[in-house]
């Protein structure tokens, strides 16, 4: 195939799915190692970006200036003319959206590939795979690369934590009188959808019988998650909640084990190296990647409060005898 000079990919949200993207951008760099590669995000998940090596550029859209009548014009316009100027030859469209779409095709490279979300998008691409809801993301992404002919190795799933990361995870350690020696439990409870939500009261059980065993808990999560930890902080235990993506990040990668449901933070650390442990219903998909093994899932037709606490905690136990260091850094 053809040397392409300039790539543009592109895939807005959520956190977990841009972290899915992974494998493919490896195999992208893998097929066009001397290309220009360009990550077209929205701009919350714009930092996620650094610690993706083969990307050399990132687009940021900012949603919040295009939901302010006095800003959205000026914004548009300019995100429109970087398109048109990074005179990009091939454009990949993970997403898949309606307006992923139109902006694949506006950019006016003359090879847009795209995983075609819904009715009417095809137009848009000059190669447009339907979209499979039944294989993992990761599996979706590289089926996209290779139905469009690239090659598609060995599957790496790597990402580059930046050193200022971890050194303000190091910080945090630090300040909250936690011992790097010791082993340590970071439990995420909340997702961005609900009903793969474990029960914070389980959480806070499986925190209690892990501290007594020795282990030091941390509690993550996002600014939102600030009110709902409180039961957390009132028994005692470290909360996280609200720092920076990529210090929660270093976080998971100074501790053991990470537990928590299928969300964005998790696959992070697996794309780390870190051992975790994902907390699912029978019908998910998202995974670990290339550790299926690394869930606890119901049994079908239930939802994921029927998993017991006797059966994380020996999902745990079996996790921390499989991992003797505590962190990998």
């Amino acid at each position: 195939m053809n040397l392409r000079k300039n790539i543009l990919l592109i895939r807005f949200k959520a956190i977990g799915d841009v972290v899915l993207t992974l494998p493919a951008v490896h195999a992208v760099r893998e097929n066009f190692p001397d290309s220009r590669i360009t990550f077209f995000t929205v701009s919350e998940n714009a930092p996620l970006l650094q610690g993706f090596r083969e990307v050399d550029e990132v687009i940021a859209l900012n949603r919040a200036a295009l939901k302010n009548p006095l800003r959205a014009a000026p914004e548009f316009i300019r995100l429109l003319r970087h398109l048109r100027a990074g005179k990009f030859s091939l454009v990949v469209d993970f997403q898949g959206y309606g307006e992923t779409a139109w902006l694949s095709w506006w950019s006016g490279a003359p090879e847009r590939w795209g995983n075609v979300y819904g009715q009417g998008r095809q137009w848009a691409y000059t190669r447009g795979v339907e979209r499979n809801e039944r294989i993992h993301h990761v599996d979706r992404n590289l089926s996209l690369l290779q139905q469009s002919g690239l090659r598609v190795g060995e599957i790496r799933n790597e990402f580059g934590l930046p050193e200022d990361a971890l050194a303000e995870a190091k910080k945090f350690f630090t300040e909250n009188q936690l011992d790097s020696s010791r082993p340590t439990l970071f439990l995420q409870p909340f997702t961005s959808t609900p009903h793969k939500n474990w029960p914070l009261k389980n959480f806070l059980a499986l925190a209690r019988h892990f501290q007594s065993q020795g282990a030091q808990i941390i509690f993550g999560g996002g600014p939102a998650d600030h009110a709902a930890l409180e039961p957390a902080r009132v028994a005692g235990f470290v909360v996280s909640a609200g720092v920076p993506l990529l210090v929660s990040a270093g976080l998971t990668k100074l501790t053991r084990l990470v537990i928590g449901g299928d969300t964005g933070l998790l696959h992070l650390a697996v794309a780390m190296g870190k051992r975790v442990l994902m907390l699912m219903t029978a019908t998910g998909q998202t995974y670990p990647v290339q550790h299926a093994n690394w869930v606890v899932t119901t049994a079908p037709g239930t939802g994921i409060a029927a998993i017991t606490l006797a059966d994380v905690v020996a999902a745990t136990e079996q996790a921390f005898s499989e991992s003797t260091d505590n962190a990998s850094c």
